[in-house]
């Protein structure tokens, strides 16, 4: 007698994992795609946001081409060669890093997956489950790894993993082939292929983000978010996608529970852009992201597989429109706080617009509970512990490095934040003051470079967010900890926004007040206004203790904004060690990275010669 699970196995639609698999294999490209497209194609700003745009949004355009192929071809064999492109551009990005290649290989990958999505949706599925279960696994995978994909990872291990994702896609989709479970012909359900790109985005951006997670978490313990406690920030996001599962398998009762989880929807996409909100925003996004899936999963008739594959790369188009959309307003000065609600309006619309009831999936209880058990196990494998506090060796002097790390890409668009944290480690630093620091943007990966650099050079962090909740400055220190404060600075006229952070250290028996800033220039004129306000808080902050302000000032020596910080009290450290040019990276020309002191001076000034950003390293000795 075949045993019950065996039973189980065999009744397995087998598009269900291979949908999983592919999505599971396109979201970890994306993941290398888009900062290729900023850090290569557009060199991190020097290339117009309207061309970066432009040629984002071809590789989306291209696959509406293939599903009238797809429809009139055989589309089975079609999403086969499509997973085929895309698992082999997928492992080769282990290999393929940097410059053109990785920015072309990366493109390939992502029209080769865009191909297997628009066939796999022009010959029908279970979209409606796949999907949800590609992103789950997604979003567990990247917190084990604490956010730093397996492209970037430079352990053996990774390669096995890599291959053995895109055996699964490749074995699924054969399998389909063979089995008798194949959907008829030309029709399928455009609601739930649609509903993939809005959803990709929502979870990138804030929904199944174990970056948004652990940045709650910090928030939440602390109003200048300091070091998350051990654990927490892996549980609430095994919370996080057991509740988004739930939400796309259960059963979704009547219209009043379908209005509710569309209006929390929309709540969620408003609130995680403020600090407060993320934690909540995360909790409440997540369910009612599922639910859409659930409604999409009866929403309407059945329509052509022409319809299906259409919807399925116009929701696509919507995730890179709304990509650039959000993350390009940092660059040319726009509001974008409507970005993700406008997202959210498109799943919203799917659980509004019928009233019905819809079943539960049907998964075996035993499948729920194993479900149930990775969701909150798999994420513990990326639990990092708080070091402890240590007082420093004050015969030496307080040994300061400042970085602007670019969120952790080097010029040649790779990301190597182990190779960036020996480099600051070399210097054996008491204080390390960071500035660009990003922890959550989908746009770069969904990295938190804050933890990932923190846990590799066993520090504390405090962060001060500056554009918006997930991306700024920092301040790593293991000495004793006073006062921390934060404070945003004036726009004028500069599209990214900018903060002070303000750490008081406990060193050599006297306190020491630490500020982080990033300046941002108003176009074509002195800083003037940012200049006064962070010399303003620094006096107000330091309160008469020796105090340093550090960081990418993007000034120059000589600048009228540097003699306004003279004036204030804050004397150029490295003025009797120059040239100390930080800028660009690979062939340093000019010095806009400072360390401004108060009641201190600087000994032993050296720029490091690391490229894992545009800018270089400097680190230096305070007495």
């Amino acid at each position: 007698m075949t045993p019950p699970s065996r039973l189980s196995f065999a009744r397995t639609d087998p598009r269900i994992p291979a949908l999983a698999a592919g999505i599971l294999l396109l979201v970890d490209l994306l993941r290398v795609w888009l900062p290729s497209i900023i850090t290569i194609f557009g060199q991190a700003a020097s290339t117009p946001a309207e061309l970066m745009g432009a040629f984002a949004l071809l590789w989306f355009l291209v696959p509406f081409a293939v599903v009238p192929l797809a429809a009139r071809w055989d589309a089975a064999k079609v999403a086969i060669a499509g997973a085929a492109g895309l698992a082999a551009c997928r492992f080769a990005l282990l290999f393929v890093h940097g410059g053109q290649p990785q920015l072309y290989v990366a493109s390939i990958g992502l029209l080769a997956g865009l191909t297997w999505l628009a066939a796999s949706a022009v010959r029908g599925g279970p979209a409606a489950v796949g999907v949800p279960v590609g992103l789950a696994a997604a979003a567990l995978q990247h917190a084990a790894l604490r956010t730093v994909d397996l492209s970037w990872q430079s352990r053996w291990w990774a390669a096995p993993i890599v291959a053995l994702e895109c055996l699964v896609l490749l074995w699924c989709q054969q399998r389909f082939l063979r089995c008798q479970h194949r959907a008829a012909p030309g029709r399928s359900s455009a609601a739930a292929w649609f509903l993939v790109g809005p959803a990709m985005l929502l979870a990138g951006m804030f929904a199944l983000s174990p970056a948004i997670a652990t940045v709650a978490v910090s928030f939440r313990f602390d109003p200048v978010a300091g070091s998350a406690p051990p654990a927490v920030p892996e549980l609430l996001l095994g919370l996080a996608v057991a509740g988004f599962l739930a939400g796309a398998t259960g059963r979704l009762r009547g219209r009043f529970e379908r209005v509710l989880a569309g209006v929390l929807l929309l709540a969620a996409a408003v609130i995680w852009l403020f600090p407060d909100g993320l934690f909540v925003a995360l909790l409440l996004g997540c369910g009612a992201l599922g639910r859409a899936f659930r409604a999409a999963a009866a929403d309407g008739a059945p329509v052509r597989a022409a319809a299906a594959g259409y919807a399925a790369v116009a929701g696509m188009v919507v995730f890179a429109v709304a990509a650039v959309a959000y993350y390009a307003a940092y660059d040319l000065g726009y509001p974008n706080q409507w970005v993700p609600v406008a997202v959210a309006v498109a799943p919203a619309w799917i659980l509004l617009r019928s009233g019905a009831g819809v079943p539960a999936a049907g998964v075996p209880r035993r499948a729920g509970l194993a479900a149930l058990a990775l969701c909150f196990l798999v994420p513990l494998l990326g639990v990092t512990v708080t070091p402890a506090v240590t007082p420093g060796d004050p015969d030496r002097g307080l040994r300061l490095v400042a970085y602007n790390i670019r969120m952790g890409f080097g010029l040649d668009g790779t990301y190597r934040p182990a190779v960036a944290a020996r480099a600051i480690a070399a210097s054996d630093p008491d204080v390390v003051v960071l500035s660009e620091v990003d922890r959550a943007w989908l746009l770069n990966g969904g990295h938190d470079d804050l933890r990932v650099l923190a846990a590799a050079l066993g520090m504390r962090y405090w962060f001060g967010p500056a554009a918006d909740a997930v991306w700024g400055d920092a301040v790593l220190t293991n000495l004793p900890v006073g006062a921390v404060e934060t404070v945003p600075l004036s726009a004028v006229g500069a599209p990214t926004g900018a903060q002070a952070l303000g750490v008081v250290v406990r060193f050599g028996g006297r306190d020491i007040a630490v500020v982080s800033t990033h300046i941002q220039p108003p176009p074509d004129a002195e800083p003037l206004v940012q200049v006064a306000e962070i010399a303003a808080f620094a006096t107000r902050f330091g309160a008469g203790r020796p105090t340093f302000i550090a960081g990418d000032l993007n000034i120059e020596p000589g600048d009228a904004s540097m003699r306004a910080f003279a004036d204030a009290g804050y004397a150029d450290g490295f003025a009797a060690f120059r040239p100390v040019r930080t800028f660009p990276a690979d062939v340093p020309v000019k010095q806009i990275d400072h360390v401004l002191v108060r009641g201190l001076t600087c000994a032993d000034v050296s720029v490091g010669r690391a490229v894992t950003s545009d800018h270089a390293m400097v680190a230096t000795t305070l007495r």
